[in-house]
């Protein structure tokens, strides 16, 4: 029996390579290509190109990277490692805007770095240091999402219908994802959910990724078209919406793949509940509203030609391209985070995941 995209790593550490080893999601599901990404260039244009993507399997390549970019420099002087390194990670940062983890990551990395040498630590430690913090960042991934997918699974019931969009599943995280691991823990209990996969347009990764890995998975998921989602919650096939996100503002407003905001607004309209699937690290408590989240703006051949045959589009047309799109707080049923599941009023209940996040460390 061949091997499933379950039983390959979404990403790995190949020390002997001294490599980041991904998934190239853009083959997917036609061909399964790994790449071995060895230099700051090759792991930029990873991520920029969404040859590894989703919030939390970004931040994991980020780490990585920044280890990789470690081993490259060659100095014993402390502040000239600080100074090059911290170069390393800005660059890898201008990569992608709105998904925070990215971010997060790096600045997790650069505090390891920062904090050894302020005492005194060699570069050859600190080396190290940057190595274990890497990998613990892709093991607490695989944690966190167990965790939440855990606490899902409590807010439904056996054969319920679930709808996602967009790709938070196992090729957006280390393993389960975080949308779809209610789903994967339920399949494993018998839940028999039946699930709906927006296709996602103009990526596709609803089409390519999501419903590839719950086929792999034996999960019973029906792909439609993004504006099928209104039929389907009209036809009652719908209890509860399943999201990820890759940046959620102080007061609960929350960027997602673009479409998500349409599929809160229905799901409203329907009174089905609507879930964002929120690692802590996706949290950005500095950002007061979903109005300051920087959007990542995309290539029109995106929209135009990237998937056909010959160009859809008449030449010249203007094109808008947002990768992301903001869903407002009062959508939101529930953030399901690893410490619990926030509710309104979230300027309130986001603080007690903080506070509970705090307490854990």
């Amino acid at each position: 029996m061949g091997k499933s995209i379950l039983d390959y790593e979404t990403l790995e550490l190949s020390e002997s390579e001294r490599a980041l080893v991904i998934i190239d999601q853009t083959k997917l599901p036609g061909k399964t290509e790994i790449l071995h990404l060895k230099t700051q260039k090759e792991i930029w244009t990873a991520i920029h190109e969404l040859q590894v993507r989703g919030a939390p399997a970004i931040g994991d390549a980020a780490a990585i990277g920044a280890y990789l970019a470690a081993l490259e420099i060659n100095t014993e002087d402390g502040t000239e490692f600080q100074k090059r390194f911290f170069e390393a990670t800005a660059y890898l940062d201008s990569s992608r805007p709105t998904a925070v983890n990215l971010s997060w990551a790096l600045r997790r990395m650069e505090g390891v770095a920062h904090e050894a040498l302020a005492r005194g630590t060699s570069v050859r430690e600190v080396v190290e240091l940057l190595r274990c913090e890497a990998l613990r960042i892709k093991a607490e991934d695989i944690h966190i999402c167990e965790r939440i997918g855990a606490y899902g699974l409590e807010l439904v019931k056996p054969g319920d219908g679930l709808l996602t969009h967009c790709n938070a599943g196992q090729l957006a995280t280390a393993k389960y994802g975080t949308a779809t691991a209610p789903m994967y823990l339920g399949h494993e209990r018998g839940y028999r959910f039946k699930v709906f996969a927006d296709e996602t347009r103009p990526l596709l990764q609803g089409a390519r990724l999501t419903a590839y890995e719950l086929c792999s998975a034996g999960i019973d998921v029906t792909l439609i078209c993004d504006n099928m989602a209104s039929s389907v919650m009209k036809n009652g096939w719908v209890q509860a919406v399943f999201v990820g996100c890759d940046r959620v503002a102080g007061n609960g407003d929350a960027a997602n793949k673009i479409g998500t905001s349409g599929v809160a607004i229905l799901a409203k309209y329907y009174s089905i509940p609507f879930y964002v699937c929120a690692p802590t690290s996706t949290i950005d408590f500095d950002m007061p509203t979903g109005a300051d989240i920087p959007i990542e703006e995309r290539a029109a051949e995106e929209i135009t030609e990237m998937w056909y045959k010959e160009r859809m589009a008449p030449k010249g047309v203007k094109t808008y391209n947002p990768a992301f799109d903001v869903t407002d707080h009062t959508l939101v049923t529930g953030f399901v985070t690893e410490y619990g599941v926030a509710r309104p009023p979230y300027e309130t209940s986001l603080k007690e995941i903080r506070k509970k996040m705090r307490e854990s460390a």
